[in-house]
């Protein structure tokens, strides 16, 4: 399955949200503590926005289309079932409280426990 997303991963890649990039800009080239994240990444039958692998933490950026979205805590599920922490941030806290978003994936990434601490600021948890 996730060979098959490999040309619409590029494609998300291509057409980055504001969000992304930023985000993309502060944690690329292991710029946070180190840690390898890759973006717009096929794992199993979804493309997650960004991942380390390292750590096992998916980190999805929403707009406010994804408020109160059965199907993204479905897929949370999912991909907590394979062994993958996640961590949801509204595009409007990239915005608001960069500072606050990079110490909560920090974090995250800590974190040896499924439930790793909520954004600082608002956000949901990981």
């Amino acid at each position: 399955m996730t060979d098959k997303l490999v040309p619409l991963a590029k494609l998300l890649r291509k057409g980055s949200t504001d969000a992304e990039m930023v985000l993309w800009s502060r944690i690329r080239a292991k710029q946070l503590d180190g840690i390898k994240f890759r973006r717009q990444q096929p794992i199993e039958q979804f493309i997650v926005d960004f991942v380390s692998f390292e750590n096992r933490l998916v980190v999805e950026l929403d707009g406010g289309q994804h408020a109160e979205s059965v199907s993204d805590r479905e897929r949370d599920n999912l991909l907590k079932g394979y062994g993958f922490k996640v961590l949801r941030i509204w595009n409007n806290e990239i915005f608001d409280n960069i500072d606050g978003v990079m110490e909560t994936i920090r974090d995250c990434c800590r974190a040896p426990s499924p439930s790793p601490p909520p954004v600082k600021g608002g956000g949901t948890l990981c």
